[in-house]
């Protein structure tokens, strides 16, 4: 059967087992390298008070939130898009 990545999907390298997440959105359990990691500031305040408050000066604390992913759900929810072998192959592609 042939391997669609060189990698198979996953960035460990040489460095043995690695640990296992679980993705946030269907429960499956997948190596952390194979994951799409998803952080997000979040804020407690309403959108509209927020905007008002920074207008005025104010600093407001928000907290960093972290996601694990799999790939069948990042693509599902359109968090990552289905790639063309040439542009797998480019990573400048995967900055933008």
């Amino acid at each position: 059967m042939p391997k669609k990545r060189k990698n198979r999907g996953r960035g460990k390298g040489g460095k043995g087992r690695e640990a296992i997440v679980q993705c946030d959105l269907c429960g499956a359990l997948l190596p952390r390298s194979k994951a799409k990691k998803i952080t997000k500031r979040v804020s407690f305040l309403d959108p509209q008070l927020e905007r008002e408050l920074r207008s005025k000066g104010t600093q407001i604390l928000s907290y960093a939130m972290t996601r694990y992913v799999c790939i069948r759900c990042a693509v599902h929810y359109g968090i990552v898009k289905i790639r063309s072998r040439e542009e797998r192959k480019r990573r400048e592609a995967l900055r933008a």
